[in-house]
């Protein structure tokens, strides 16, 4: 319990030092915003732009029910990673919109990937029961190097969106909606 409040002062602390260093919304890796403004018309659809370096997908994680997951096995799909934590309430309330993403998406080559940073492997399955998720939740807990990887993590939720080619085109920091992401979504579809 006293790294979960460690974890929030610390990831309150990064919030203020980033709302000062970063207008709150969300950032593109390659042009434009999350929202749209335009970043699909400067860009070729599917793809991202000039800038977009490639995601690490050389990790393998643990799902909630303990079965292996290789992140390089969605390559090829458009894939929004998720970082969240079961106790977060920007992390819960985003949820619903992600698993509507999901289903209105999914049967297009999107998939979600939930990593939970700190939560342990039996915390997930209820959660998931709770909030019907249709997305893989992966175990993230003492896994820096995976946050290090996408990073910096400063707290969560925090999600990239990855092209069919491996690359972050987009980074959401703080709460996704629907509303933020499915532009961004359709753009690489």
């Amino acid at each position: 319990m006293t790294t979960r409040w460690v974890l929030a002062v610390l990831a309150g602390v990064a919030f203020v030092v980033l709302l000062t260093w970063v207008p709150f919304r969300s950032l593109s890796l390659a042009g434009g915003t999350a929202s749209g403004g335009g970043a699909a018309s400067s860009r070729q659809r599917g793809s991202c732009g000039p800038g977009a370096e490639p995601a690490n997908l050389g990790f393998t994680l643990k799902d909630m029910n303990g079965k292996d997951v290789k992140l390089s096995d969605y390559k090829g799909k458009v894939v929004l990673v998720n970082f969240w934590a079961t106790w977060c309430p920007p992390c819960k309330a985003e949820v619903p919109d992600l698993v509507e993403l999901k289903g209105k998406y999914g049967s297009q080559g999107f998939e979600i990937l939930g990593i939970s940073v700190d939560d342990p492997i039996e915390e997930l399955k209820p959660f998931a029961d709770r909030f019907k998720v249709n997305y893989p939740l992966l175990v993230g807990a003492d896994r820096d190097d995976v946050q290090e990887a996408f990073g910096p993590i400063y707290g969560v939720p925090v999600s990239m969106l990855v092209s069919r080619d491996g690359k972050i085109c987009t980074r959401f920091m703080g709460q996704v909606t629907r509303e933020r992401a499915e532009q961004a979504i359709r753009s690489l579809l």
